[in-house]
């Protein structure tokens, strides 16, 4: 996690931590959610629109007065016959498929969410992870691959007292997970088997290092092959307690190396890495998980796109992993553009406490949930799950105003802005749904998808000043709909 609080970030802080009350999730049981008939001549003249609603509205309005609640109102599909804005949704024009939306489940979240009691987790997690009606259905989560800056404090699952070395990784073992980390996503893992998960690592072991420390140093180019069998064996090790990663980044934010544990690795040591070493290595231990490059920022492009240009490496690359703390979110398109066969994913950003809701979520919403996958994104991760009252745990010099999707204290869980974010997608665009065309008319900014079992999910974020009134034109005929200045609505139908 970037530990620098510049107001490049461009997050907006706030001076009060906002602490939100319980999420009351309403079950979503619309009885008619069939497509509606395309739009036909005959001048006839539609009934008022009553009875059972077609489309399912999920709001979050910015003065938190309505926090991801299923709206009453009644949205049924209609003969157009206003002069509003209107967002048409296009079907037959795909783009990418999606992953899933989610989290960072640093060691730190582990380590609080295991901390409390049996019955209070095992409800938060349903909560959390539970793809029916009444939970949100986080789809993918990111971890750790050892400590990461939001860890009680750094490790690797290989360290050694100095001057020492391990080049079979004869000391290698995952045992520090074993205490929280493991548990934890044993438990999530019965509740969603198909979650995703992505591993990344903040720092090869010090005696990997140039300067023989967790926290900066390189690797050493005579442990390239020792550090992938250590990818290897990682990778076993959790397959061996019922954990599979689908992906795997090979350094968090690898050009940042003042963060505590973090390690710095240029675009030419990453791709001499990856098809020298690592990528082989996977391939000969016929393990499938996923290599994805870069894991930073989007003001760097040319980290991606440099090694993408290499057949050698790219054979071996699933596509590249982003963080918005400088350049922009369009960034994401280039990148694609440039390698269409290779995908994007974006895998953190912080909300830095104390926080203020109404700009961190307009924020996140316009820039990530919809921005993001606008720009090709295969996912979605805000940054550390959860954290206590005082932003812990965290390593010393890591990031101590990071403010997690939850705040645990002791057995009490508030929900703040990450949380509201990802729900507003992660229970509707389900994992191998597909984006879909819509247009962007004025301040109504929006992302649409298809879901696997063929809805339609309209994401809608009112940027603008005022209360806006819009249609949602689909096959020919449009629903009429109204948000506040501020406001996102999940549409489902």
């Amino acid at each position: 996690m970037k530990i620098s609080f510049s107001a490049t970030r461009r997050l907006r802080l706030g001076l009060s931590l906002l602490l939100l009350p319980a999420m009351l999730l309403t079950r979503c049981t619309s009885k008619n959610e069939a497509d509606p008939k395309p739009g036909g001549g005959g001048g006839g003249v539609d009934p008022p629109v009553t009875g059972p609603s077609q489309v399912a509205l999920w709001l979050t309005t910015p003065d938190q007065a309505t926090l991801f609640q299923k709206s009453t109102l009644v949205l049924n599909f209609q003969t157009a016959n206003s002069s509003n804005p209107t967002i048409i949704v296009d079907t037959t024009k795909t783009y990418q498929s999606i992953d899933g939306f989610g989290y960072t489940l640093t060691g730190g979240s582990a380590t609080l969410l295991n901390q409390l009691t049996a019955p209070t987790r095992a409800a938060l997690l349903k909560e959390l992870f539970a793809t029916d009606d009444n939970n949100i259905g986080t789809s993918y989560l990111r971890i750790s691959i050892g400590a990461s800056d939001l860890d009680v404090k750094e490790f690797t699952y290989d360290d050694l007292p100095g001057g020492q070395t391990d080049p079979t990784l004869a000391q290698f073992s995952i045992a520090p997970e074993r205490k929280d980390l493991i548990p934890v996503l044993k438990e999530i893992l019965a509740i969603n088997p198909t979650l995703k998960i992505l591993g990344s690592p903040w720092s090869a072991p010090a005696w990997m290092k140039t300067n023989g420390s967790l926290k900066g140093g390189s690797l050493k180019p005579e442990y390239y092959a020792v550090y992938a069998q250590y990818f290897v064996k990682y990778l076993q090790a959790m397959q061996a307690e019922g954990i599979t990663l689908d992906a795997v980044t090979l350094q968090n934010e690898p050009l940042h190396g003042g963060n505590n544990p973090s390690m710095v690795m240029t675009a030419p040591e990453q791709a001499e890495f990856i098809k020298t070493n690592v990528g082989p290595a996977l391939r000969a231990a016929g393990l499938n998980t996923k290599i994805i490059l870069y894991d930073h920022n989007t003001d760097r492009i040319d980290y991606p796109i440099s090694i993408l240009a290499d057949p050698a490496v790219s054979q071996y690359v699933d596509g590249s992993a982003f963080h918005l703390y400088a350049g922009s979110i369009n960034a994401l398109t280039t990148v694609h553009n440039a390698y269409p066969t290779k995908n994007v994913y974006f895998t953190e950003q912080w909300v830095g406490g104390p926080g203020n809701f109404a700009g961190d979520f307009g924020w996140h919403i316009n820039t990530l949930i919809i921005g993001a996958t606008r720009n090709w994104s295969k996912n979605v991760l805000e940054w550390n799950l959860a954290a206590d009252q005082n932003y812990g745990p965290y390593t010393n010099g890591g990031c101590n105003t990071c403010l997690g999707a939850l705040t645990i204290n002791g057995n009490s869980v508030s929900r703040n802005t990450a949380y509201y974010t990802v729900a507003h997608a992660a229970k509707f665009v389900r994992p191998g749904s597909v984006r879909i065309d819509t247009n962007v008319p004025g301040s109504l900014s929006n992302v649409a998808f298809k879901a696997p079992n063929g809805k339609k999910v309209l994401i809608v974020q009112n940027s603008g000043s005022q209360t806006q009134s819009f249609d949602i034109q689909y096959r020919g005929k449009v629903v009429s709909t109204t948000l506040t200045a501020g406001a996102v609505g999940t549409y489902v139908w």
